[in-house]
Protein backbone atom coordinates (compact mmCIF):
# COMPACT_ATOMS: atom_id res chain seq x y z
CA UNK A 1 0.00 0.00 0.00
CA UNK A 2 2.82 2.37 0.98
CA UNK A 3 4.77 1.68 -2.38
CA UNK A 4 1.95 2.11 -4.05
CA UNK A 5 1.20 5.92 -2.39
CA UNK A 6 4.74 6.10 -3.41
CA UNK A 7 4.08 5.46 -6.62
CA UNK A 8 1.16 7.47 -7.08
CA UNK A 9 2.96 10.47 -5.76
CA UNK A 10 5.80 10.39 -7.62
CA UNK A 11 3.34 10.35 -10.75
CA UNK A 12 1.87 13.42 -9.43
CA UNK A 13 5.43 14.97 -8.64
CA UNK A 14 6.13 14.13 -12.35
CA UNK A 15 3.20 15.14 -14.01
CA UNK A 16 3.55 18.99 -12.01
CA UNK A 17 6.76 19.34 -13.29
CA UNK A 18 6.10 18.34 -16.86
CA UNK A 19 3.45 21.33 -16.80
CA UNK A 20 5.65 23.63 -15.27
CA UNK A 21 8.13 23.04 -17.55
CA UNK A 22 5.22 23.34 -20.27
CA UNK A 23 4.05 26.49 -18.69
CA UNK A 24 7.83 28.50 -18.90
CA UNK A 25 7.48 31.76 -20.63
CA UNK A 26 10.41 34.06 -22.63
CA UNK A 27 10.39 37.59 -21.53
CA UNK A 28 10.50 39.64 -24.35
CA UNK A 29 10.98 43.12 -24.71
CA UNK A 30 9.70 45.44 -27.41
CA UNK A 31 11.52 48.50 -27.90
CA UNK A 32 9.50 51.34 -29.90
CA UNK A 33 10.16 53.89 -32.21
CA UNK A 34 8.08 56.41 -30.77
CA UNK A 35 5.29 57.37 -28.44
CA UNK A 36 2.48 54.59 -28.56
CA UNK A 37 0.08 54.85 -31.81
CA UNK A 38 -1.85 53.32 -34.06
CA UNK A 39 1.27 52.44 -35.84
CA UNK A 40 1.50 49.77 -32.88
CA UNK A 41 -1.89 48.51 -32.53
CA UNK A 42 -0.99 44.76 -33.51
CA UNK A 43 1.24 44.61 -30.62
CA UNK A 44 -0.87 45.97 -27.84
CA UNK A 45 -3.59 43.82 -29.21
CA UNK A 46 -1.54 40.78 -29.43
CA UNK A 47 -0.87 41.63 -25.92
CA UNK A 48 -4.30 41.89 -24.52
CA UNK A 49 -5.79 39.54 -26.46
CA UNK A 50 -3.44 37.00 -25.02
CA UNK A 51 -1.78 36.55 -28.65
CA UNK A 52 1.69 36.60 -27.24
CA UNK A 53 0.90 33.79 -24.12
CA UNK A 54 -0.54 31.49 -26.09
CA UNK A 55 3.16 31.67 -27.60
CA UNK A 56 4.97 31.09 -24.14
CA UNK A 57 5.91 34.93 -24.27
CA UNK A 58 5.53 37.12 -22.47
CA UNK A 59 5.89 40.77 -23.28
CA UNK A 60 6.97 44.09 -22.23
CA UNK A 61 6.11 47.22 -24.91
CA UNK A 62 8.99 50.09 -24.17
CA UNK A 63 9.48 53.58 -25.51
CA UNK A 64 13.31 54.35 -26.52
CA UNK A 65 15.92 56.58 -25.44
CA UNK A 66 16.94 59.30 -27.80
CA UNK A 67 19.57 56.56 -29.22
CA UNK A 68 16.50 55.23 -31.10
CA UNK A 69 15.38 51.74 -30.94
CA UNK A 70 18.34 50.40 -33.63
CA UNK A 71 21.12 50.99 -31.10
CA UNK A 72 19.12 49.22 -28.04
CA UNK A 73 18.23 46.27 -30.00
CA UNK A 74 21.67 45.62 -31.11
CA UNK A 75 23.16 46.26 -28.16
CA UNK A 76 21.06 43.74 -26.64
CA UNK A 77 18.71 46.02 -24.33
CA UNK A 78 15.77 44.53 -26.41
CA UNK A 79 14.63 41.07 -28.26
CA UNK A 80 12.63 43.18 -31.05
CA UNK A 81 12.30 46.55 -31.93
CA UNK A 82 9.75 49.10 -34.16
CA UNK A 83 12.07 51.10 -36.92
CA UNK A 84 12.34 51.73 -40.48
CA UNK A 85 13.84 50.86 -43.37
CA UNK A 86 15.88 53.96 -43.76
CA UNK A 87 17.43 53.54 -40.47
CA UNK A 88 18.08 50.01 -41.03
CA UNK A 89 19.96 50.68 -44.26
CA UNK A 90 22.02 53.47 -42.16
CA UNK A 91 22.99 51.17 -39.79
CA UNK A 92 23.74 48.21 -42.12
CA UNK A 93 26.18 50.46 -44.19
CA UNK A 94 27.79 52.68 -41.70
CA UNK A 95 31.56 52.32 -41.22
CA UNK A 96 30.78 50.52 -37.89
CA UNK A 97 27.64 48.51 -38.75
CA UNK A 98 25.04 47.70 -36.71
CA UNK A 99 24.10 43.98 -37.43
CA UNK A 100 20.25 44.43 -37.20
CA UNK A 101 17.76 43.16 -39.72
CA UNK A 102 14.29 44.16 -40.74
CA UNK A 103 11.58 40.96 -39.97
CA UNK A 104 8.35 42.36 -41.01
CA UNK A 105 7.24 45.36 -42.48
CA UNK A 106 3.89 46.96 -40.33
CA UNK A 107 2.75 49.03 -43.10
CA UNK A 108 3.23 47.43 -46.72
CA UNK A 109 3.25 51.20 -48.63
CA UNK A 110 4.78 54.72 -47.61
CA UNK A 111 2.02 56.34 -46.02
CA UNK A 112 4.30 59.64 -45.30
CA UNK A 113 4.56 62.98 -46.93
CA UNK A 114 4.84 66.88 -46.67
CA UNK A 115 1.65 68.39 -45.34
CA UNK A 116 1.07 72.39 -45.02
CA UNK A 117 -2.77 74.13 -44.56
CA UNK A 118 -3.90 75.09 -47.71
CA UNK A 119 -3.62 78.68 -47.20
CA UNK A 120 0.01 78.24 -47.89
CA UNK A 121 -0.79 77.15 -51.16
CA UNK A 122 2.30 74.18 -51.44
CA UNK A 123 0.61 71.69 -54.22
CA UNK A 124 4.08 70.75 -55.94
CA UNK A 125 7.43 70.25 -54.60
CA UNK A 126 8.32 73.55 -56.31
CA UNK A 127 5.95 75.71 -54.13
CA UNK A 128 8.53 74.58 -51.83
CA UNK A 129 10.68 77.82 -52.69
CA UNK A 130 10.24 81.00 -50.38
CA UNK A 131 8.49 78.69 -47.60
CA UNK A 132 9.59 77.54 -44.50
CA UNK A 133 9.96 73.25 -43.59
CA UNK A 134 10.57 72.46 -39.91
CA UNK A 135 12.12 68.92 -39.75
CA UNK A 136 14.85 67.47 -36.92
CA UNK A 137 17.96 68.17 -39.26
CA UNK A 138 18.33 64.74 -40.90
CA UNK A 139 20.86 64.76 -44.04
CA UNK A 140 17.45 62.56 -45.28
CA UNK A 141 15.40 65.36 -44.89
CA UNK A 142 17.93 67.74 -47.40
CA UNK A 143 18.31 64.99 -49.24
CA UNK A 144 14.59 64.18 -50.35
CA UNK A 145 13.38 67.39 -50.42
CA UNK A 146 16.18 68.75 -52.80
CA UNK A 147 15.50 65.85 -54.98
CA UNK A 148 12.07 66.74 -55.10
CA UNK A 149 12.39 70.11 -55.53
CA UNK A 150 15.00 69.51 -57.98
CA UNK A 151 12.62 67.01 -59.93
CA UNK A 152 10.20 69.40 -60.31
CA UNK A 153 12.26 72.58 -61.46
CA UNK A 154 12.47 73.91 -58.00
CA UNK A 155 15.12 76.25 -56.41
CA UNK A 156 16.31 74.25 -53.28
CA UNK A 157 18.48 77.37 -51.58
CA UNK A 158 15.37 79.25 -51.81
CA UNK A 159 13.50 76.81 -49.14
CA UNK A 160 14.67 77.69 -45.22
CA UNK A 161 14.99 74.39 -42.96
CA UNK A 162 14.07 74.97 -38.97
CA UNK A 163 14.90 73.01 -36.59
CA UNK A 164 11.06 72.06 -34.59
CA UNK A 165 12.48 69.74 -32.70
CA UNK A 166 9.65 67.69 -31.12
CA UNK A 167 6.81 70.12 -31.87
CA UNK A 168 3.86 68.54 -33.79
CA UNK A 169 2.21 68.95 -36.73
CA UNK A 170 -0.44 71.64 -35.50
CA UNK A 171 1.48 73.53 -33.65
CA UNK A 172 4.60 74.11 -35.81
CA UNK A 173 2.62 74.82 -38.74
CA UNK A 174 0.31 77.51 -36.90
CA UNK A 175 3.23 80.17 -35.67
CA UNK A 176 6.70 78.49 -37.09
CA UNK A 177 6.89 76.68 -39.97
CA UNK A 178 5.13 76.45 -43.29
CA UNK A 179 5.09 72.34 -43.43
CA UNK A 180 6.26 69.66 -42.18
CA UNK A 181 6.89 65.64 -42.94
CA UNK A 182 3.74 63.64 -41.35
CA UNK A 183 2.41 60.48 -41.16
CA UNK A 184 -0.66 60.74 -43.03
CA UNK A 185 -2.54 58.02 -41.18
CA UNK A 186 -2.24 60.08 -37.66
CA UNK A 187 -1.48 63.28 -38.52
CA UNK A 188 -3.50 63.38 -42.14
CA UNK A 189 -6.55 61.89 -40.31
CA UNK A 190 -6.03 64.25 -37.25
CA UNK A 191 -6.40 67.24 -39.61
CA UNK A 192 -9.72 65.62 -40.98
CA UNK A 193 -11.13 65.22 -37.11
CA UNK A 194 -10.38 69.07 -36.33
CA UNK A 195 -11.49 70.47 -39.87
CA UNK A 196 -8.24 71.69 -40.91
CA UNK A 197 -8.03 71.69 -44.07
CA UNK A 198 -4.09 70.41 -45.53
CA UNK A 199 -2.28 70.05 -48.34
CA UNK A 200 -0.66 66.03 -48.67
CA UNK A 201 2.75 65.71 -51.49
CA UNK A 202 2.92 62.04 -50.64
CA UNK A 203 6.15 60.51 -51.43
CA UNK A 204 5.40 57.26 -52.75
CA UNK A 205 3.46 59.06 -54.96
CA UNK A 206 6.22 61.80 -56.32
CA UNK A 207 8.84 58.99 -56.69
CA UNK A 208 8.63 55.56 -56.57
CA UNK A 209 12.05 55.00 -54.94
CA UNK A 210 10.63 56.38 -51.98
CA UNK A 211 7.93 54.18 -51.36
CA UNK A 212 9.88 52.26 -48.87
CA UNK A 213 9.02 50.13 -45.15
CA UNK A 214 8.00 52.23 -42.21
CA UNK A 215 7.59 51.07 -40.51
CA UNK A 216 9.55 48.16 -39.38
CA UNK A 217 10.24 45.08 -36.29
CA UNK A 218 13.55 44.59 -36.33
CA UNK A 219 15.81 42.09 -34.14
CA UNK A 220 19.73 42.13 -34.17
CA UNK A 221 21.29 38.91 -35.89
CA UNK A 222 22.84 37.13 -33.43
CA UNK A 223 19.55 36.99 -31.55
CA UNK A 224 17.58 35.60 -34.56
CA UNK A 225 20.54 33.16 -35.25
CA UNK A 226 20.22 32.17 -31.76
CA UNK A 227 16.58 31.79 -30.92
CA UNK A 228 14.72 31.45 -34.53
CA UNK A 229 11.40 29.43 -32.94
CA UNK A 230 10.85 32.70 -31.07
CA UNK A 231 11.41 34.91 -33.12
CA UNK A 232 8.45 33.33 -35.35
CA UNK A 233 6.42 32.73 -31.86
CA UNK A 234 6.36 36.26 -31.37
CA UNK A 235 5.51 37.30 -34.93
CA UNK A 236 2.58 34.76 -35.43
CA UNK A 237 1.48 37.01 -32.43
CA UNK A 238 1.94 39.88 -33.49
CA UNK A 239 0.68 38.96 -37.13
CA UNK A 240 -2.95 37.91 -35.13
CA UNK A 241 -3.04 41.28 -33.59
CA UNK A 242 -2.82 42.96 -36.93
CA UNK A 243 -5.12 40.97 -38.82
CA UNK A 244 -7.45 41.25 -36.02
CA UNK A 245 -7.00 45.17 -36.50
CA UNK A 246 -7.55 44.92 -39.77
CA UNK A 247 -10.51 43.37 -39.38
CA UNK A 248 -11.96 45.19 -36.52
CA UNK A 249 -10.70 48.28 -36.22
CA UNK A 250 -12.66 50.20 -33.72
CA UNK A 251 -11.79 47.31 -31.27
CA UNK A 252 -8.68 47.18 -32.06
CA UNK A 253 -8.17 50.92 -31.31
CA UNK A 254 -10.00 50.77 -28.10
CA UNK A 255 -7.43 47.61 -27.11
CA UNK A 256 -4.48 50.08 -27.56
CA UNK A 257 -6.22 52.83 -25.31
CA UNK A 258 -6.30 50.57 -22.22
CA UNK A 259 -2.68 50.84 -22.01
CA UNK A 260 -2.21 54.49 -23.52
CA UNK A 261 -5.22 56.45 -22.21
CA UNK A 262 -3.20 59.36 -23.27
CA UNK A 263 -4.31 58.89 -26.86
CA UNK A 264 -7.84 60.55 -28.16
CA UNK A 265 -10.17 57.78 -29.08
CA UNK A 266 -11.59 59.74 -31.90
CA UNK A 267 -8.33 59.82 -33.40
CA UNK A 268 -7.23 56.26 -32.47
CA UNK A 269 -10.34 55.23 -33.86
CA UNK A 270 -10.30 57.26 -37.12
CA UNK A 271 -6.28 56.39 -37.77
CA UNK A 272 -6.93 52.54 -37.06
CA UNK A 273 -9.94 52.75 -39.38
CA UNK A 274 -7.76 54.21 -42.44
CA UNK A 275 -4.72 51.90 -41.50
CA UNK A 276 -6.63 48.93 -41.49
CA UNK A 277 -6.74 49.33 -45.31
CA UNK A 278 -2.49 49.81 -44.96
CA UNK A 279 -0.91 47.14 -43.04
CA UNK A 280 -1.14 44.55 -45.72
CA UNK A 281 -2.39 47.02 -48.60
CA UNK A 282 -1.80 44.99 -52.31
CA UNK A 283 0.51 42.24 -50.42
CA UNK A 284 -0.20 38.66 -50.08
CA UNK A 285 0.01 38.95 -46.37
CA UNK A 286 0.91 41.26 -43.60
CA UNK A 287 4.41 41.73 -42.57
CA UNK A 288 6.26 40.32 -45.84
CA UNK A 289 8.84 42.63 -47.47
CA UNK A 290 9.62 42.83 -51.45
CA UNK A 291 13.89 43.06 -51.72
CA UNK A 292 13.41 45.24 -54.92
CA UNK A 293 11.90 48.09 -52.24
CA UNK A 294 15.25 47.55 -50.64
CA UNK A 295 17.40 47.59 -53.41
CA UNK A 296 15.35 50.20 -54.97
CA UNK A 297 15.38 52.82 -51.95
CA UNK A 298 19.34 51.92 -50.93
CA UNK A 299 20.45 52.78 -54.28
CA UNK A 300 18.53 56.16 -54.08
CA UNK A 301 20.07 56.66 -51.01
CA UNK A 302 23.61 56.09 -52.04
CA UNK A 303 22.74 58.14 -55.18
CA UNK A 304 22.09 61.23 -53.16
CA UNK A 305 25.46 60.60 -50.80
CA UNK A 306 23.51 59.16 -47.88
CA UNK A 307 25.45 55.95 -47.90
CA UNK A 308 29.12 55.48 -46.66
CA UNK A 309 28.54 51.86 -48.56
CA UNK A 310 26.25 50.42 -50.50
CA UNK A 311 23.24 48.21 -48.90
CA UNK A 312 23.15 44.32 -49.30
CA UNK A 313 19.55 44.12 -49.08
CA UNK A 314 19.46 40.32 -48.48
CA UNK A 315 21.38 40.67 -45.58
CA UNK A 316 18.95 43.75 -44.28
CA UNK A 317 15.63 42.17 -44.39
CA UNK A 318 14.15 38.77 -44.10
CA UNK A 319 10.59 37.25 -44.47
CA UNK A 320 11.43 34.24 -43.08
CA UNK A 321 9.94 34.22 -39.54
CA UNK A 322 6.81 35.53 -40.93
CA UNK A 323 3.67 32.69 -40.62
CA UNK A 324 4.02 30.31 -43.93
Amino acid sequence: MKKRCVMVLIGIIIISLTGCAQKKTENITVVLDWVPNTNHTGLYVAQELGYFEEEGLSVEIIQPSEGGSADLIAAGQGEFGISYQEQVTYARTAANPLPIKAIAAIIQHNTSGFASPVDRNIITPKDFEGKKYGGWGSPMEIATLKGLMESNNGDFNQLEMVDIGALDFFTAVESHVDFTWIYYGWDGVSAKLRNVPINFISLKDQDENLDYYTPVIIASEDYLAKNPEIARKFLNAVTKGYEYAMENPEAAADLLLIDNPEIERDLAVASQEYLAREYQGDASQWGIMNQSIWENYSQWMFDHGLLENKLDANEAFTNEYLPQ
